[in-house]
């Protein structure tokens, strides 16, 4: 998306100044019943452009090392931040810090769909040492974002993790839900995808990356997008246990 579309999104989510955003942020909720934690809030996860690192070389893999791909958009990729301020930079020393010996390799790209993921998910695959022992996926922001059709959204991430089994790749999603302002419709048919592509695919899920996050403004950049670093290191806390368990199984 273009720096002017983004802007224009923005002014529309943040009328009213930061007080607005955070009400507005806290305010979104997953559809009841759907396996997602209430008060989740939904976040815009673009930017203009691709981030130094993200998806480039990976980092050497010792035999005895787990390899982790961290396959999402702009919260992934560490935008505002130092890569090693980055989300897979903060879990990989999060997960050194458990004992659990892995290379996390950075494969987020800011302003990525899910489709745009869903294109690049063979040549990133195909560009790995090895196979990886777990792929997060965090795609759908920038969808809902653009008001893309929620169907759109499921069958590309259908397609991913289709890829992934098909590969022998255990996979991880990170979820995502609609703002109120997209409508009822619209919320309807997006915030069900996440939980029910973890249940038909038996893979981990943490239901809202920003969670606990979005809504604390000493933990967002000026942008109320993205995490500064010390968000970054709130939401890596609570999602290093589930990929400790993911990598176990």
């Amino acid at each position: 998306m273009k720096a002017s579309r983004l802007a224009r999104c923005t002014r529309l989510s943040l009328n009213g100044g930061s007080l607005a955003i955070l009400q507005w942020l806290a305010a979104c909720s997953a559809a009841p019943g759907d396996g997602a934690q209430p008060g989740n809030a939904a976040v815009a996860a673009e930017a203009p452009a691709p981030q130094a690192g993200a998806g480039g070389a990976v980092a050497p893999v010792a035999a005895d090392a787990r390899l982790v791909v961290a396959f999402g958009d702009s919260l992934y990729a560490g935008y505002g931040v130092t890569q090693t301020e980055s989300f897979p930079a903060r879990l990989q020393a999060a997960l050194a810090e458990a004992g659990v010996k892995a290379v996390v390799h950075n494969a987020g790209v800011s302003g990525d769909t899910s489709a745009a993921g869903r294109q690049r998910l063979g040549f990133v695959l195909d560009g790995l040492p090895r196979r990886p022992d777990l792929v997060i996926v965090g795609l759908g922001g920038n969808d809902m974002l653009r008001g893309l059709s929620p169907d759109e959204t499921r069958a590309n991430l259908t397609a991913i993790l289709d890829e992934l089994k098909q590969r022998g790749i255990p996979a991880m999603l990170t979820g995502m839900v609609a703002a109120p302002n997209m409508g009822p419709d619209y919320v309807a048919a997006f915030n069900p995808i996440y939980p029910q592509l973890a249940r038909q695919y038996g893979v981990p899920l943490y239901p809202f990356f920003l969670d606990g996050v979005v809504t604390d403004e000493k933990l967002m950049q000026a942008d109320r997008i993205h995490p500064t670093a010390a968000g970054i290191d709130r939401v890596t806390a609570r999602i290093a246990p589930l990929v400790r368990q993911a990598l176990a199984r």
